[in-house]
């Protein structure tokens, strides 16, 4: 069964790197837009009986790409392949995962029955923004972590006495998994949400005086929550704080936010493509093309991507 790797338009970039760890050049397709706005894909080349995999994350702007990404699935099912695995590097509408509120919808199951419904029959995710997520789902679901990718940069620049700390309640357990493998100090930021951009940090538990302080939270949109937390870290006495997340959806707001913030550099991952001017001087992205291909080998062959995913065995 030959393997075959397709990307989308949403991240070609992460595709030809995830190619080239695993020796392999991206199929030949053909996507393009008509006048109107409708979507077209044609794969160029027989992908009868192979062992496709589709890589497209649901990035902004996320409906666009969703529908991209049906669509390549639904091509791709048409033509009699022997599997099909979706590989989102980044999932969104991950954070509508529950019915929270009144007569409002739950958005990332909806995506998920629409991936499956457009033919795919395993997904390939990184850093869920929940893990009940993976439920959503009646077909194979391998969930990546990115942290030993950041975790691995971040022994090069923490100081020995440095500090993990959650910016909110919500990436408390992610925080813990990062301070176990640096094996550092742990501190949480408690924060109230005023509104979908607003968040306001009430106070700090932890130890963070003279020390390196890194924020690890899956996600940031505005940046809000992480320079409130900085903000706590640097009243406290914190030397350098630094800020790992997963996926960098950074809008334009984010941009300056960032920049008058108390973070030093904001770690993220190429799960997401760069805006078009190019990222912040303070963000640094490293790839996680080698982890994702190593899956995908895995996947291929039949092997267990298990190892994958326990993250306290890389440390």
């Amino acid at each position: 069964m030959d393997i075959k790797l397709f990307s989308g338009t949403a991240n070609p970039e992460l595709a030809q790197r995830i190619a080239a760890a695993l020796g392999l050049v991206p199929g030949q397709i053909e996507i393009k837009r008509f006048c109107e706005g409708e979507i077209f894909v044609k794969y160029s080349e027989i992908i009868r009986d192979a062992d496709i995999f589709i890589i497209q994350p649901t990035c902004p702007p996320p409906n666009e790409n969703l529908m991209e990404l049906l669509i390549m699935l639904d091509a791709a099912r048409r033509a009699s392949p022997q599997r099909i695995t979706a590989v989102l590097p980044f999932y969104g509408y991950a954070r509508q995962d529950r019915k929270d509120q009144a007569r409002v919808p739950i958005t990332a199951k909806l995506v998920a029955n629409l991936l499956v419904t457009a033919g795919a029959q395993r997904v390939l995710t990184m850093d869920l923004h929940t893990q009940q997520i993976q439920g959503f789902f009646d077909i194979p679901v391998d969930h990546l972590y990115a942290a030993p990718v950041l975790v691995k940069h971040l022994r090069g620049v923490l100081g020995p006495d440095a500090v993990v700390v959650a910016p909110d309640s919500g990436s408390v357990k992610m925080a813990q998994v990062f301070a176990d493998m640096l094996g550092s100090g742990f501190a949480v930021v408690a924060k109230r949400r005023i509104s979908s951009e607003r968040v306001m940090s009430s106070h700090l538990v932890g130890d963070v005086r003279e020390r390196d302080c890194v924020l690890v939270d899956d996600l940031t949109t505005t940046v809000g929550t992480l320079a409130g937390a900085a903000e706590k870290l640097r009243a406290a006495g914190a030397r350098r704080i630094f800020a790992a997340v997963s996926h960098c959806c950074m809008v334009e707001k984010g941009f300056s936010t960032l920049e008058k913030s108390g973070i030093a550099e904001l770690i993220t991952t190429d799960s997401i493509p760069p805006p078009p001017a190019g990222w912040p001087a303070k963000v640094r992205v490293l790839s996680v093309a080698e982890l994702l291909a190593e899956a995908i080998r895995r996947i291929h062959e039949g092997r267990s991507v298990s190892s994958l995913f326990r993250l306290h065995e890389e440390g």
